[in-house]
């Protein structure tokens, strides 16, 4: 299945009003044209700046309607397809337009561009309702496109959602040969050069976006130059950030290695288990690819770090979902942006899509905030339970008490980890990878009296004994000795200390319900 063929089967199944939420508007009117043509469907588009018009009009079989009067040209360059265009007068108010369609409107398909801030208006409703009822004497399909737009519960039950499909690595591909064939012609033959590393890592950055920006992206990258490299790559991932989602996805790439955690030997080992798998690398047969982990435990002892280096362990972009920028004030806005980020999940697979602190973006209790959060909370069940694509889910929590028990019913994560505070050994091992992270050598220091001087440390706490303990010797113009950290971690008290009761009650509730990560 293609677009062309989806929106054949929405304007066929009968439903009155087709719902397009997209940017895309020039390829969405030709689309829209073509299944209309495809099917043998009269063809109108409606615009506040146009009014309604007829496209592709037999001026013969309407001759005797003086309604009727020319419009130019110039839909040639939003590039429709050329044909006789004639505009219905008096029909720029969408109100009017509405009632031309009930009064006279012939059976056919009927694109309204951007009519959604006129859908306060209770007449216009009226006259939306007022179609879509008599679609079984007269059957005329109402398109309406915006970048965004909810309908009141009495028109959604006549409305079905079509939503265009982002480019496949396929896709991408197809649309990096054209812009380059057309840099060729554009400058008198001469070709795009660049690395093959680097367009490797194009194709891989465009996933997940339309079209439309993709196609921008690539200009981007080759118009000042015509040349491909690394710094080019850096720009098309900055200005995808910037796109993506509205600022709630983020997007990092090289993310780190396992061996830059110290401890979690078991998560350590369950991820090598499954990375091949992961990669499509090796045949399993009988097994699923991985889909995902939920890493709860005591702040600061390593989750974030860990999402964070699964996705560069693998090799895969790490995608990072903000909740608090998610939620916005207007009605149905937060579900739509979840399922934008999902949607670019999906499309940017192979990838690992990161949720921090989710138990913050779904917590809300009963109605206390409208009914969002649990109708957030549905919509990334529902596409947990049915992503076919190659995006491993890791969602990290600190306090379980907040997070709903269906997210926790066995099967929506393949394994629930908890992140303790470090080990004796894996306090060591922590102190040797910040130290060698600040340019120090670990073997000067006695690692195993530092270890022990943090019982009760998580390795966030750590490195900021280092850190602080860093500066001390600045200021005593010393070099950093073992007795610097020593010190400051007797001046500190750990989170376990200052929160020891909830700390244990995590423990104790992780005990018996998830694997220990360590």
């Amino acid at each position: 299945m293609d677009d062309l063929n989806d929106l054949r089967l929405a304007l066929r199944s009968r439903f009155p009003l087709v719902i397009v939420e997209s940017h895309e508007e020039a390829k969405v009117r030709k689309l829209v044209e073509k299944a209309a043509r495809a099917d043998e469907l009269g063809f109108f588009i409606w615009s506040v700046a146009d009014g309604l018009t007829r496209e592709n009009f037999r001026y013969d079989v309407h001759l005797a309607d003086n309604r009727f009067g020319t419009v130019g040209d110039h839909r040639s360059a939003l590039g429709e397809p050329k044909g006789r265009t004639h505009v219905i007068d008096d029909t720029h108010e969408l109100q009017a337009a509405l009632r031309y369609i009930v009064k006279h409107g012939d059976a056919g398909v009927y694109l309204l561009c951007d009519a959604h801030p006129f859908l306060d208006d209770p007449v216009n409703l009226r006259l939306i309702k007022e179609i879509a009822h008599g679609y079984g004497e007269r059957a005329r399909t109402l398109v309406m496109l915006s970048p965004a737009l909810d309908l009141p519960p009495d028109l959604a039950r006549h409305a079905a959602r079509f939503k265009l499909r982002l480019p496949d690595a396929a896709g991408i591909r197809a649309l990096i040969k054209s812009e380059f064939d057309l840099y060729a012609i554009q400058n008198h033959g001469r070709r795009v050069t660049g690395s093959a590393d680097a367009l490797a890592l194009l194709q891989q950055h465009l996933l997940g976006l339309c079209e439309e920006d993709v196609k921008r992206l690539i200009s981007l990258a080759i118009r000042d130059d015509g040349e491909l490299t690394m710094g080019d790559i850096a720009r098309v991932l900055k200005s995808k950030q910037e796109m993506l989602a509205n600022g709630t996805l983020e997007i990092e790439i090289d993310t780190g290695r396992m061996d830059q955690i110290g401890g979690m030997a078991t998560l350590k080992r369950w991820l090598a288990q499954r990375r091949a798998v992961f990669a499509g690398e090796a045949a399993a047969q009988g097994l699923d690819t991985p889909r995902g982990v939920l890493l709860l435990g005591v702040q600061g002892a390593g989750k974030s770090l860990a999402a964070k280096t699964i996705a560069g362990a693998w090799g895969v972009p790490l995608l990072r979902l903000d909740f608090a920028s998610l939620y916005n004030k207007f009605h149905g806005e937060t579900e739509r942006n979840l399922r934008a980020v999902l949607q670019s999940a999906d499309a940017m697979a192979p990838c690992v899509l990161w949720i921090d602190e989710i138990e913050k973006g779904l917590s809300g209790e009963g109605d206390s905030d409208g009914g969002v959060s649990r109708r957030v909370l549905g919509t990334l069940l529902t596409w947990m339970a049915e992503r076919k694509s190659r995006v491993f889910m890791v969602a990290t929590a600190n306090d379980i008490s907040r997070l709903p028990p269906e997210l926790l019913r066995k099967g929506r994560f393949d394994e629930i980890f908890f992140v303790d505070l470090p080990s004796t050994d894996a306090r060591a091992e922590i102190f040797g990878i910040h130290l060698a992270r600040r340019q120090l050598d670990a073997a000067k220091f006695d690692l195993a009296a530092l270890a022990a001087a943090a019982d009760g440390f998580s390795g966030a706490e750590i490195e900021q004994a280092i850190v602080s303990s860093l500066y001390e010797a600045l200021a005593d113009k010393q070099p950093l000795a073992a007795q610097h950290v020593i010190d400051e971690l007797g001046r500190t008290r750990p989170l376990s200390v200052v929160m020891a009761e909830q700390v244990e009650d995590l423990r104790a509730w992780a005990a018996e319900r998830t694997v220990m990560a360590g």
